[in-house]
This record gives C-alpha cells, sequence and structure tokens, in this order.
C-alpha cells in the first residue's frame, strides 16, 4: 500500500463524509493549480488529501495530542480552535507518514498562510477556497482570481479571513498579518 492509499483509509476513517467529499475536492483543485503553476501534481495533490486529517477531533481530544506530542500553543492559537487541526495535522503527518518537509509545512499553513510561502503552501491555501464543494459569497470571484495568479487570490482570501475575524472580534494569527502584508507589497510592485 502507498502512502497515499494509506492516507485515504485514513482520512475516510476519520472524516465525515462531507469533510472526507471536500478533502477529495481540495485534492483535485491542489492538483489542478499544481499543473497551471509549475509544481509537482502529485505532492498538491496528496497535501490537498491530507490538509484536514485531524480536523474533526474534538477539544478534548486536541488537548490531549497537543500534550502528549509537547505542542506549545500561542496564547492567539490558544483562542482559534480553527487553527488546531493544522497544527496537529502536521504533526501528525510527518510522525504517522514521513512526508516531506513541503507537504508538512502547506498543511501546517494552510489556514492561516504565512510570510514567504512556497508555491505548494499557495496551492493548497487556494485549493482550500476554491475547491468544487465550495459555494460561499464569493467562491466564483475567488475562482477567477486563481486563474490570474496564486497571489491575486490570496489577496482576496487573506482578506475574507481578516474582515471576517475582525467584525467577530476574535484575534487574528501573526502569521495571516505577515503573510497579507507580504503580498499586498508583491502585489503593489507589479
Amino acid at each position: 500500500m502507498n502512502k497515499n492509499d494509506a492516507l485515504l483509509k485514513d482520512i475516510r476513517e476519520r472524516l465525515s463524509d462531507f469533510r472526507y467529499i471536500h478533502s477529495l475536492a481540495v485534492a483535485e483543485s491542489a492538483g489542478y493549480l499544481a499543473d497551471k503553476y509549475g509544481c509537482d501534481k502529485e505532492t498538491a495533490i496528496t497535501a490537498g488529501l491530507a490538509h484536514d486529517v485531524l480536523k474533526e477531533l474534538s477539544r478534548e481530544e486536541y488537548s490531549s495530542f497537543f500534550e502528549n506530542e509537547n505542542i506549545v500553543l500561542t496564547d492567539v492559537e490558544k483562542t482559534a480552535p480553527k487553527l488546531w487541526h493544522a497544527i496537529a495535522g502536521a504533526y501528525y503527518l510527518k510522525k504517522e507518514y514521513g512526508f516531506s518537509d513541503e507537504i508538512i509545512t502547506a498543511v501546517r499553513y494552510h489556514t492561516t498562510g504565512r510570510a514567504n510561502m512556497g508555491l505548494l503552501e499557495k496551492i493548497l491555501f487556494i485549493a482550500d477556497f476554491i475547491s468544487s464543494d465550495r459555494n460561499y459569497n464569493g467562491v466564483e470571484d475567488m475562482r477567477k482570481r486563481a486563474e490570474v495568479s496564486l497571489e491575486y487570490a490570496m489577496e482576496e482570501g487573506l482578506r475574507f479571513t481578516i474582515e471576517d475575524l475582525a467584525r467577530e472580534c476574535r484575534p487574528i494569527h501573526p502569521d495571516t498579518i505577515a503573510c497579507y502584508n507580504e503580498i499586498i507589497v508583491h502585489l503593489s510592485q507589479k
């Protein structure tokens, strides 16, 4: 059994039908974006399949996982349970599958973004926003932006995330702010 077969079995057992279908859709979008932007397609598909592997753990399971693995969350991360699956998932995938640092980093930052993102990281970040199962208000604009450039789509995704968190008076991860600033500067220089 190769790693992707084992991963498919793992996510099928761990995830609800909804989240499993989402993972398959993100993998498909990641493969498409990899072809479009010159990234290894199989690596992108693997990252897409893996990105939400621990998405459906309970708070108690996350707490236990972080404690058992000696993972220390920042104050912002402690107050943002929506980020926990990326942190835990990256660690789990490294330990259980020995995936490359490229895949692990893409999974780790697919929710927050970060400064100096690599190509695979950007692809996974956007694939999660534009996968075929997504139907939020503005998804078609995100898909059009992804056809222009990853950075153009990221600007919209980061702005959406920051505005949503600010509107709800929730903390914004410093990595998200750093990513947004870097993308805005990059786009302003074009």
